[in-house]
């Protein structure tokens, strides 16, 4: 049996929902998935977001735009938005347990120099990381008085 997903929403599924799944992954263990995707993909992972996550040691490289539709029939417990528009869009997935939405500031529309839009990314990544650490750690403590 596969564990339970984890599902992390943004709209265009470039930037804030893969820090949060990056980060996420990194801090929990195996017994959960945890998957991000987007109510209207931009169809790639914007590359300030993979070198910021490079940056500390979480490689998304390999990651890519998917849309939120490719998880309807996944055994999704938890769904979690980043951003406004698809916490309006978000659908209720078959199975699902709980729902949150953290909204953090698209670093894809920074401006200025790249040096000036990257600052932006490593800002929007360090607050995605302070939440979604939190709430690994969380999710790890509650497994271990379960179990």
């Amino acid at each position: 049996m596969k564990p339970p997903a984890i599902l992390i929403l943004c709209t265009g599924n470039s930037c804030r929902s893969h820090l949060a799944e990056g980060i996420l992954r990194a801090a929990l263990n195996d017994s959960f998935r945890v998957a991000s995707a987007g109510s209207k993909p931009a169809g790639y992972v914007h590359p300030l977001a993979i070198k910021a996550m490079a940056e500390i040691g979480i490689d998304i490289a390999d990651h890519h735009s998917k849309h939120m539709d490719e998880f309807l029939a996944d055994q999704v417990s938890t769904v979690i938005t980043v951003c406004g528009n698809a916490d309006q869009a978000c659908p209720v997935f078959p199975g699902q347990v709980s729902r949150h939405h953290w909204g953090f500031d698209d670093p894809a529309h920074a401006t200025g120099t790249e040096d000036e839009q990257l600052a932006v990314f490593r800002r929007v990544r360090d607050e995605i990381a302070r939440v979604f650490n939190a709430y690994a750690a969380g999710l790890l403590d509650a497994g271990k008085s379960l179990g």
